[in-house]
């Protein structure tokens, strides 16, 4: 369906979409004058351990600030005593009745906290927070007292930041606002394709009932129906597919820098996902309309999601129902767009091509995508510098407070237009199987070797120079999946050329090769910070688990200004979504592997075998690497990630459709085989 179609349904149905419209704007006007500013006050302390902390635990020293062998554990331990009902109850009596979070400081691995107020009146908020300041300090001597340390081992607080001058918070107001518009008017989308939809299916019983009648009347209901008939058209030539649509949002999400967002929506508002929004709203019209329907033998996919989403919006009802924070209320919310955004794009892949050709066209333009990506890295690495940093789009800011370049040893690591080295060697990890597949598919042998080639050299080389454990695991999956599977000629090639690039690399980087071998010397030796810095998160995130274990906190609500980053998505999913969601996460993932084992069982040519192999790659790369780094934080990753899973149902559609059919008494021959590819 066109855009003008679309335009020429609205206009039909404008009885439907008018009052909804008007109404969304009239209550989004409402709310702009009737909700109160709201203001915010924060301030930050840090934690001072005692001059007698040399003293040895526990028997000389303070319990407290040695629980974890750092006093970011006791740090932890007053949040948890300041965000408990004790502390709230106590604070109200104080005259503390706003709404208050604690939680560690923003950018920061020690032991500083930021205490937060929020409320409707500005010298109010200022002396709550004054009060909150001095409320912790007596907290964490009350919890050293009732442990029974000694006055010489106390930890102090010690204020960082004072109790900052109250700043009004438009953006939640305009958030809500916006919200409320933004509802009406998908609403009345909706509804106005309902409506032509139940209206064309109306019409087309009537003129069955006519036909069963006669022709005259058939002929007269014809007259009637047919003037603002929409969805039975004749199509239009230059019409958009659904590849045309997801070559767009393939664009705006590999060659936007995905740290520059829409204002008001932090990193769930990219250009990309806006994008992928309108494009379901596009093929729900079109699906509504009956100008298309799902693909068959394409289901799974979308079940895998469905459960994920079933996971997700359960948290966010567990989150609206324990009192969370407005930070919190305003994560899960953009928790949902980035839910739907993902939901979309397994939509659009898996329903929406209907052409193999044209599955193949997409899958080559993100390989393409992913080498200018992958290109735009070794410019960074090799300039120490980052060609992101100097794009500025008007009507985009950046949704991270700040962007630094990253290093490692000697080496800058590049993130192209990326928001972190680690989302830029996790998606060339999973976009790597592909490039390879379509270098050695016979369909491509009349390009030249550079145009096939390139982008595995320009992808596989890239991920060394993230100096990274993630980048280079992904690799070794993709080498350790792909390469047994091949003939012993082109085994052995492979191998040959993999130990070319090793050498290669020790003399045109020299200390890269090194510098790698020793993060994973550390990492075995559990010598790494890094590392360490993971296993310390791994126990503090236990007790959030203890209150929602099964259904979590809410999607999107652990937040690192609020709590810590956790670098590993099954535990920040275990916290956010609870074991149901993990459990969701993980079928999804399985839903890959899977999708990629039964293309090779059921292909009839070795390049689809092939392609079985890539698919299966890439989704056992996801699920390893998902492990090191919290991937679905990302929206580059994210988004790639959910097209490929897509991709794998869409191709596996496909080949069970083209599969031989069982013999039967009828046919009891078998079909012919297909040739082999040379």
């Amino acid at each position: 369906m066109s855009i003008a179609e679309i335009g020429a349904v609205l206009r039909r149905r404008w009885y439907v979409m008018v009052p909804l419209a008007v109404l969304g704007l009239l209550a989004g006007l409402h709310l702009y004058r009737s909700v109160p500013v709201s203001y915010q006050s924060q301030s930050s302390v840090t934690l001072l351990d005692s001059t007698a902390v040399a003293a040895l635990a526990p028997a000389f020293g303070n319990p407290i600030s040695n629980a974890g062998g750092s006093l970011v554990v006791t740090a932890d331990v007053l949040i948890r005593t300041l965000s408990g009902a004790d502390a709230a109850r106590d604070l109200y009596g104080l005259g503390v009745t706003d709404p208050y979070t604690v939680g560690f400081a923003a950018n920061t691995s020690g032991p500083v906290l930021t205490l937060t107020v929020t409320g409707t009146d500005r010298e109010k908020v200022l002396g709550e927070t004054s009060t909150l300041t001095a409320f912790a300090g007596e907290q964490l001597t009350a919890l050293q007292v009732a442990a029974k340390v000694q006055p010489a081992y106390f930890v102090h607080t010690a204020p960082v930041v004072l109790p900052q001058t109250p700043v009004p918070q438009l953006k939640s107001r305009y958030q809500q606002v916006l919200a409320v518009v933004i509802a009406s008017l998908v609403a009345g989308f909706t509804l106005s394709f309902v409506t032509e939809a139940l209206l064309v299916a109306r019409r087309r019983r009537r003129e069955a009932a006519a036909r069963a009648g006669g022709t005259g009347t058939a002929a007269r209901v014809r007259r009637r129906g047919f003037r603002g008939r929409g969805a039975r058209g004749r199509p239009r030539p230059g019409r958009l597919d659904v590849v045309a649509v997801l070559s767009g949002y393939l664009g705006l999400a590999l060659f936007i820098p995905s740290n520059l967002t829409l204002p008001g929506l932090g990193g769930v508002g990219t250009p990309a996902n806006a994008f992928a929004l309108l494009a379901l709203f596009w093929y729900l019209a079109t699906w509504l309309t009956g100008r298309a329907r799902p693909a068959p033998g394409t289901r799974l996919p979308r079940v895998a999601m469905w459960l994920l989403a079933v996971s997700v919006l359960a948290s966010y009802l567990v989150n609206a129902a324990r009192g969370s924070s407005q930070k919190e209320v305003l994560a899960a919310d953009r928790g949902l767009i980035g839910l739907l955004v993902w939901v979309s794009l397994v939509v659009l892949v898996s329903a929406g091509i209907q052409d193999r050709a044209r599955l193949d066209v997409l899958m080559r333009r993100a390989v393409v995508m992913g080498t200018v990506v992958a290109a735009i890295g070794f410019y960074d690495f090799f300039t120490a510098t980052n060609i992101a940093d100097r794009i500025s789009i008007p009507g985009l800011q950046s949704s991270v407070a700040q962007i630094t370049t990253l290093d490692r040893g000697s080496f800058t690591r590049p993130r192209s237009t990326t928001a972190q080295p680690l989302e830029f060697g996790g998606m060339l990890a999973i976009l790597l199987p592909f490039a390879v597949q379509q270098a050695f598919d016979p369909v491509r042998r009349h390009l030249s070797g550079w145009r096939r080639w390139g982008p595995v050299v320009l992808m596989g080389g890239a991920l060394p120079l993230t100096v990274s454990r993630t980048s280079i695991i992904g690799a070794l999956i993709v080498v350790l999946v792909m390469v047994p599977r091949w003939k012993p000629q082109r085994r052995w090639t492979a191998i040959g050329v993999l130990l070319c690039s090793v050498a290669c690399f020790k003399v045109i980087v020299p200390g890269l090769i090194g510098t790698i071998t020793t993060l994973f010397a550390s990492f075995f030796a559990n010598s790494d910070s890094s590392t360490q810095a993971r296993t310390v998160k791994y126990s503090a995130i236990l007790p959030y688990l203890d209150e929602h274990l099964l259904f979590g906190r809410g999607f999107g609500t652990f937040l690192p200004e609020l709590f810590f980053f956790t670098d590993n998505q099954y535990m920040l999913t275990l916290a956010e979504t609870g074991l149901l969601g993990l459990l969701a996460l993980l079928v999804l993932l399985v839903t890959g592997i899977h999708q990629g084992g039964a293309i090779r069982r059921l292909a009839r040519t070795e390049s689809d075998r092939e392609l079985g192999q890539a698919f299966f790659a890439s989704a056992l790369v996801a699920l390893v690497i998902s492990a090191t780094f919290d991937a679905l934080s990302f929206p580059m990753f994210a988004g790639i990630f959910f097209l490929t899973i897509a991709a794998g149902g869409s191709h596996l559609g496909f080949i069970r459709r083209e599969a031989p059919k069982p013999r039967t008494v009828e046919s009891p021959c078998p079909a012919p085989p297909v040739p082999s590819a040379p």
